[in-house]
């Protein structure tokens, strides 16, 4: 009975640790395609914002032929701009049903009209297939996919990085100064932890006003409560050990303690909440987006997506909803399953 206990206890190490490194994969590889995404997405024009409306709503794997043709005006731009802004178009892509070549140019049946039209200069004819199908605009869902992850990926690196240097910074001076000092701070975080995430952050935005960066500040706000707690309750046990009293017998400063002593020594915790807020904060922005107060359009946003539609669940199109709900679900569990590694990794008891 004994064995067996130790036999199922050695599996559900094993499979959290196997879940763990999984969840490490998929967070890693949607941190190289969203820094990367342009070399990635099949729509390469910023925030892949192509539009065919005459294409709206195209089931996965369709393909269309396009008559690409050149632009009157040269567009110059660098390799780092196009990387992290996309290609600017220097062609005009046209759907086309079919076509038929003659010397200097080519008849063709455009998609949208169904008449034929003859073209003449220089051309060539593109086929592409669009692996996710289009949108109610026309334009490419796994390219919009695809850049979601580059939004997702930045709210949750900025707001925590914002909730860590708040929450860090009140957690230790409440933790070591105490008194009258730790009151204030506890009565300030009491005061925001009573407050609903969601509103708050509703009420930031407002306040802010709606875009990309005001997403950042107003989620990062309302993330540093729990670190705060945490880190202090983490530095009121340190404080009282040896090598600390030993610090102040030596007359270290209260900076020198706080930062060379005490602060290492509540890393662990911290980066366990750090993948949990980084979750959390994945889905405040989706939410915001899907209430249409997150990321603005044409920024390509994962509940921006489910926004547009979320009526075409009811439909043949459910997938159009669907794929980008699948997509913050993974990313997300990704995250709460790294937390619950690094939280057992850095448990000593183990």
């Amino acid at each position: 009975m004994k064995n067996e206990s130790l036999n199922r206890l050695a599996w559900m190490k094993l499979l959290s640790k196997r879940s763990s490194q999984l969840s490490l994969f998929v967070i890693v590889f949607c941190f190289f395609t969203s820094f990367c995404s342009y070399l990635f997405i099949p729509d390469k024009t910023p925030y892949a914002n192509q539009m065919y409306l005459e294409l709206a709503t195209l089931p996965p794997f369709s393909e269309t032929q396009f008559l690409v043709t050149p632009k009157n005006n040269v567009i110059k731009q660098s390799f780092f701009e196009y990387f992290f802004k996309g290609k600017k178009m220097d062609v005009i892509k046209t759907p086309i049903v079919d076509y038929n070549e003659f010397p200097g140019g080519v008849n063709y049946i455009s998609l949208a009209t169904n008449e034929k039209v003859k073209y003449t200069g220089s051309y060539f004819i593109k086929n592409q297939t669009f692996w996710l199908g289009t949108d109610r605009f026309g334009r490419d869902l796994l390219s919009r996919i695809i850049y979601g992850v580059r939004v997702s990926m930045a709210v949750g690196i900025i707001a925590v990085f914002i909730s860590l240097i708040i929450g860090i910074t009140l957690g230790l001076i409440a933790g070591f100064y105490r008194g009258i000092i730790d009151d204030i701070v506890m009565w300030f975080v009491n005061v925001i932890w009573s407050i609903p995430t969601l509103l708050m952050v509703i009420a930031i935005t407002l306040a802010l006003g709606k875009g990309f960066w005001q997403v950042f500040v107003a989620v990062g706000l309302t993330m540093w409560v729990e670190v705060a707690r945490i880190v202090r309750g983490q530095v009121i046990a340190i404080r009282e050990l040896e090598y600390i009293e030993a610090s102040k017998v030596l007359a270290f400063s209260p900076f020198r303690i706080i930062i060379k002593h005490i602060l290492p020594n509540v890393i662990g915790p911290v980066i366990v909440i750090s993948a949990a807020n980084f979750a959390s904060a994945i889905l405040i922005e989706a939410g915001l987006s899907f209430l249409g107060i997150g990321a603005q359009p044409p920024i390509p946003s994962w509940g921006g997506i489910i926004k547009d539609h979320y009526s075409y669940i009811i439909m043949d199109k459910a997938y159009l909803a669907i794929v980008p709900g699948t997509a913050i679900m993974i990313l997300v569990l990704s995250f709460m399953v790294l937390g619950n590694g690094l939280r057992d990794a850095f448990d000593v008891r183990n």
